[in-house]
């Protein structure tokens, strides 16, 4: 059953050929048997599960089904779950028991769904291999030895190796497209304000934003349909109607106009991926897609703009965790600030500590003109790419990564050659348009993924297209050897 979709499984248990007991059994047991080697999960939570289960199968009985009634997902553990550990990937939370539930969270209990657990991520979303975890690294199914990509790694690991049917991710800087191209992946980044964030423990609050990692675009619209829409709780969120992500799946892609940055396929892309970028090309114009060449000017001063404001806002996000009001706290302490400094220090690890710093620096007295708000004039302008782009194409198609997963390891002491392999997908995240990333392909059994960027508000669009893609190509339905 774990080789389904999630449209499959979801028409096997309304046909009832499956109860949401058994699926759910079947995937805890493939979690016992996998999850030791790949360690995607923080926490499993099997019983539960199989109370969430049985009742799914009551409602399925009764006749007051959803489509994803019954269907088991985990969840990133930045997202709060009432009376279950929500760590951050942090020491610094390793004690936190949310006392509610998010909104995404809320939305698919309402929906009859299944958590089967909290998937392993980069300390507070900080990272994009998940190798930052307190928990240690994730794995990459694909070859143990390799990164999932972060910083929602273990949600892409633990659906690539059929650990759970989908999960859900956060892309702050890319933290869902990334994962998405190394595991061969689809995940969907929504336009900022689509998802509520409330009850999602934030990074950098301008710039987060929730969405799905599943198999194929179809499964990321039935979890697209559950996630979106407007949240009172979200000061954030857009009172913006919610489409009908699945009834667009099938138009046709004929007169499509897709944009291929050019400053995208410039140096440091590796050749593999290019190469598979240039086929998909075809395929879309195959469906009847036209393909122009466009410019977003401001692209290389992405990453610079990126690492000044996002962590000018996690400086401010995370003062909340000072070892007073909850999280971890340090041992006697011999005064107020002694308990700051040390519970701080003993409860981040290295990366988030060198981001609150670079944050505080950027937004201290002196600096802040001449970091912070130049980094905000910037984003201004890579917007207005974005919008002038928009005015020639419909959407715009480039790498999500320079590279296939690189080695757990390779990076770690090298922070700035880490942050580059972010370098396609910050754009996005700063100008506050959807993307949606996708497989395109394999070198040398490593995944290889591409994104499609559209404008605001244009998920179905970009399911859509996807979807067309995936109807005359097999990348997505393919699986890691031995799992």
């Amino acid at each position: 059953m774990h080789e389904k979709s999630l449209a499959e499984l979801s028409q096997a248990l309304q046909s009832k050929s499956i109860s949401s007991v058994e699926l759910t059994q079947h995937y805890l047991d493939r979690i016992a048997r996998f999850d030791s080697t790949l360690n995607s999960y923080i926490t499993v939570t099997p019983e539960l599960a199989l109370e969430q289960a049985r009742a799914a199968d009551a409602r399925i009985a009764a006749g007051n089904a959803g489509p994803l009634t019954g269907i088991p997902l985990a969840h990133k553990d930045l997202f709060c779950t009432q009376g279950v550990r929500t760590s951050c990937g942090s020491k610094m939370l390793d004690n936190f028991i949310a006392p509610y539930e998010s909104t995404v969270t809320s939305r698919f209990l309402d929906a009859g769904t299944v958590m089967l657990g909290k998937t392993n991520m980069d300390e507070f979303a900080m990272g994009s291999s998940s190798e930052s975890s307190y928990y240690g690294p994730t794995r990459n199914p694909w070859d143990t030895d390799r990164v999932p990509g972060g910083s929602s790694g273990g949600s892409a690991s633990a659906v690539a190796a059929r650990l759970c049917a989908a999960a859900t991710g956060t892309d702050t800087g890319g933290s869902i497209r990334q994962p998405a191209g190394f595991t061969a992946l689809t995940g969907l980044k929504p336009t900022y304000g689509r998802v509520s964030r409330w009850g999602m423990i934030a990074y950098a609050s301008s710039l987060d934003q929730g969405g799905p990692m599943a198999r194929t675009a179809e499964d990321c619209a039935l979890m697209m349909q559950v996630m979106a829409g407007f949240d009172e709780k979200d000061s954030t969120s857009v009172d913006e109607p919610v489409a009908d992500y699945s009834a667009s799946l099938n138009d046709s892609l004929k007169g499509l106009r897709i944009g291929l940055p050019k400053e995208y396929f410039a140096g440091g892309l590796d050749a593999a991926t290019a190469e598979a970028i240039q086929q998909a090309v075809k395929e879309f114009e195959a469906l009847g897609a036209e393909i122009r060449e466009i410019s977003l000017p401001n692209a290389e001063l992405a990453i610079p703009a990126y690492y000044v404001i996002a962590p000018a806002e996690a400086s401010s996000n995370l003062s909340r965790f000072d070892g007073v009001r909850f999280g971890y706290r340090c041992e006697n302490p011999a005064d107020l600030t002694d308990l700051y400094k040390r519970s701080r220090s003993e409860g981040f690890g290295n990366e988030v500590k060198r981001r609150i710093m670079v944050g505080a620096y950027a937004l201290s007295a002196g600096y802040y003109d001449a970091y912070y708000l130049k980094a905000q004039k910037i984003r201004r302008l890579i917007k207005n790419d974005f919008m002038a782009a928009y005015e020639q194409v419909d959407v715009i198609l480039c790498p999500t990564s320079p590279t296939p997963a690189f080695r757990i390891g390779e990076k770690i002491d090298d922070p700035v050659s880490l942050y580059l392999t972010d370098i396609y997908t910050i754009t996005a995240n700063l100008a506050g348009v959807p993307g949606i990333a996708l497989p395109a392909g394999f070198a040398n059994g490593l995944p290889l993924g591409m994104q499609l960027l559209g404008s605001y508000f244009s998920e179905a669009r970009l399911l859509n297209i996807a979807h067309q893609y995936q109807q005359v190509t097999d990348w997505h339905s393919r699986a890691p050897q031995g799992y």
